[in-house]
């Protein structure tokens, strides 16, 4: 599979563009410089040949800064693992010195280039290539992202490209979509890049460095992964920039669309109303879950205790997912994290035989009946399961609609503990067994039992007194 970078000064639309070919909405996309940060890989099909898409961050040589200094080091990897160079350039604004440095750089690495001008509706094309023919590339396309306009030039010389080049085929591989989930500056970027062994993405002591959902494809003892960084989600009334609330509906989003959530806490900082809140949208969207705690290595033995009591008195109520203490920056845990996930995924993907379901559900009526509710008592008749991801549970039976909340956890902890439910949630869903003479008319009630009795019984002795005093 061939791959393609995107690659241009800050805010020339490559994220705009990355979003049309991908026919997604997976790049943030504002009018605000430095918003694209790490890589951003996607693949796309184009008349059967599939290409490896990768949008980067914008490449400023005019400013500096840490931050600037570290995109760029992301896009020159991208630049350098790439087959195609997509060097996108803003239309509207003209050249600038950024664009001929950056051309410069991008001529001695010798890669197929694009020049690609963006923002070009309204405008002369032959005016506009002429004014960017001084970069030196041979191939220059004009087109609009944001209006759609010109991507077919750009499907026709990947084509042509591809048919060129050796045949390329589809990736059949089945991946597990794995999301690293935490509050900002928790070790989230970190721990990626130590399970890869690269510095893939950007990892920075400031909280918000992250700012999109990225992700990186990874082979963890035959395991295809697709491994998504997301955005430290901050809780609701710290949430200012606009920027900020768009990366964390992509991370909630995320969420949705993963197969195995890891949840990182800071050990350091200890398990907070934060965590809690990132905790309960897993446990919401139905998702397998382990949590990671990160730089352990730096408590003591007294803090270690003094954590592990405060996280069993805050998450005991879900005592079935495993907790996992690592260091992301010295490598420890990280493996048998990985293996904790795998598992949590086998737990939610576990199918119950209904046979056994049924057996065990009476052995638990005959342990702990269910409590009378206004005179009736509950009867559970049947069950069986009715989905995976997470486990879902059906019971039928009658009267179910009164069943307290403290029985239904007794039945979840039971069903957990028994089939070994380990790291994912499970959902038991009551129905009312139907009755079949709801549907017919009811008949007239007959005047039977004690009360009628007394009242024949009263009204002979009237008869007998009035007949008296006829007498």
């Amino acid at each position: 599979m061939n791959t393609i970078s995107l690659v241009g000064k800050p805010n020339v639309g490559k994220s705009s563009l990355f979003n049309v070919l991908t026919r997604s909405n997976k790049a943030l996309v504002a009018n605000t410089p430095g918003l694209t940060r790490d890589r951003h890989y996607s693949k796309i099909l184009i008349n059967d040949s599939s290409f490896l898409l990768i949008d980067t961050g914008g490449l400023d040589h005019v400013n500096k800064g840490e931050m600037i200094l570290k995109i760029a080091e992301q896009t020159n990897f991208a630049i350098d693992e790439s087959d195609i160079i997509f060097f996108v350039v803003d239309g509207k604004e003209g050249l600038s010195n950024n664009d001929e440095i950056i051309a410069n750089n991008l001529r001695k690495k010798g890669k197929e280039t694009v020049l690609v001008i963006n923002k070009s509706e309204g405008k002369d094309i032959n005016l506009l290539k002429s004014e960017f023919v001084r970069l030196g590339f041979k191939t220059m396309i004009c087109i609009s992202a944001s209006h759609r306009e010109g991507i077919q030039l750009l499907n026709d010389y990947l084509i042509s490209f591809a048919e060129n080049n050796v045949e390329m085929q589809h990736d059949s591989i089945t991946k597990i979509k794995l999301s690293i989930l935490g509050k900002p500056n928790v070790g989230k970027s970190t721990f990626i890049n130590t399970i890869i062994g690269e510095n893939r993405f950007i990892s920075k002591d400031e909280p918000g460095t992250t700012r999109d959902s990225v992700s990186v494809d990874y082979d963890f003892e035959g395991n295809f992964f697709e491994i998504i960084d997301t955005a430290g989600i901050r809780r609701k009334g710290r949430v200012e920039e606009k920027i900020e609330k768009f990366s964390i509906l992509k991370s909630i989003f995320t969420i949705e669309n993963s197969n195995i959530c890891i949840l990182i806490i800071d050990a350091v900082e200890g398990i907070t109303s934060q965590d809690l809140q990132i905790f309960s949208y897993i446990i919401e969207a139905g998702k397998p879950l382990v949590i990671g705690l990160n730089k352990w290595d730096a408590l003591d033995d007294y803090q270690k205790d003094l954590l592990k009591l405060n996280l069993s008195k805050k998450i005991n109520f879900l005592n079935n997912f495993e907790v996992f203490y690592i260091s992301a920056l010295k490598k420890i845990g990280i493996k048998k994290i990985l293996f904790g996930a795998l598992k949590a995924l086998k737990s939610a993907q576990r199918k119950l035989p209904t046979p056994i379901l049924n057996k065990y559900l009476i052995d638990l009526q005959n342990i702990h009946r269910p409590p009378i509710i206004k005179g009736l008592r509950p009867k559970l008749k049947y069950i069986h399961q009715g989905a995976i991801n997470p486990p879902t549970l059906i019971i039928h039976g009658n009267h179910l609609e009164g069943i307290k909340k403290d029985y239904l956890k007794y039945l979840e902890s039971s069903f957990i503990k028994t089939f070994d439910l380990i790291g994912t949630p499970l959902r038991i869903i009551f129905k009312e067994s139907d009755n079949p003479y709801d549907d017919v008319e009811p008949k007239k009630k007959l005047k039977t039992g004690l009360v009628t009795r007394r009242k024949r019984i009263n009204l002979k002795r009237k008869e007998i007194v009035n007949k008296k005093r006829d007498i």
